[in-house]
């Protein structure tokens, strides 16, 4: 039980965390300047890979780590559009699971000393 709650805890820790930040209406959310659109979508990016590890270390597979970053990234665009100025974006959802997908690429990777 006490293994289970190890592996879980970060990650609904991680997911609470993208849901503060979803939960921003419009107006509070900082502006980048020329770079607002490539700081915010890079966000999401690194987000959902983040998501996507923690959620390949709770369930100790793949497939239903990536299952479900991309179910998150599909509920937390829905939520926002309950937010004051935000909108569920179908881009957004991409990039939260191309996120996931580097993850997966990554953990592919051999690295050698």
């Amino acid at each position: 039980m006490v293994v289970a709650i190890w592996r879980w805890l970060p990650l609904l820790v991680w997911m609470g965390v993208i849901f503060y930040f979803s939960h921003q209406p419009a107006g509070e959310i900082p502006q980048f300047g020329a770079i607002d659109l490539l700081v915010k979508k890079g966000a999401h990016f690194v987000a959902y890979f983040i998501l996507a590890w923690l959620a390949h270390f709770a369930l100790g597979r793949w497939d239903r780590a990536l299952l479900l970053t991309a179910v998150y990234a599909i509920s937390d665009e829905y939520h926002q559009t309950f937010i004051p100025g935000r909108d569920g974006n179908v881009v957004d959802v991409v990039i939260d699971c191309l996120g996931g997908l580097a993850a997966w690429v990554t953990s592919k990777i051999e690295y050698r000393v």
